[in-house]
């Protein structure tokens, strides 16, 4: 799946780590993705988020797509930063499933994402 998302490729986020229902990823931020403040565009640390939900609930093999995002920004950050987020599986019934992802730049914590994932059936080849 990461392997086709132009969108979180070319913004630079790697993935550290990925195992079932938990995933790691990285991205620095660079001067294009800081606002009229000089502080980082929020949408950037969303995208972070929610390209690491996406690796966490699509970890099992199963295709599943957001059903639901919300985070909270807790503290700017600046151009040069280095993110990191880390996405955790709480739980997981029928086609749907909870995680949580915590973004931070080195041991301090940027921003809480919380997402609903919903497994859907595998594209038809066209």
């Amino acid at each position: 799946m990461f392997a086709a998302d132009n969108a979180s490729r070319a913004l630079g986020i790697a993935v550290v780590d990925l195992s079932a229902g938990t995933a790691m990823t990285t991205m620095t931020v660079g001067e294009t993705m800081v606002n009229g403040h000089g502080i980082t565009h929020g949408g950037y640390v969303f995208l972070l988020a929610d390209t690491t939900f996406a690796l966490a609930c699509n970890s099992r093999g199963d295709a599943a797509v957001a059903a639901r995002g919300d985070i909270r920004f807790l503290r700017a950050t600046r151009a040069g930063d280095v993110l990191t987020a880390t996405a955790v599986e709480r739980e997981r019934f029928g086609r749907n499933g909870l995680y949580d992802v915590t973004v931070r730049r080195g041991d301090e914590v940027i921003a809480e994402f919380r997402g609903d994932s919903r497994t859907v059936p595998p594209p038809v080849p066209s």
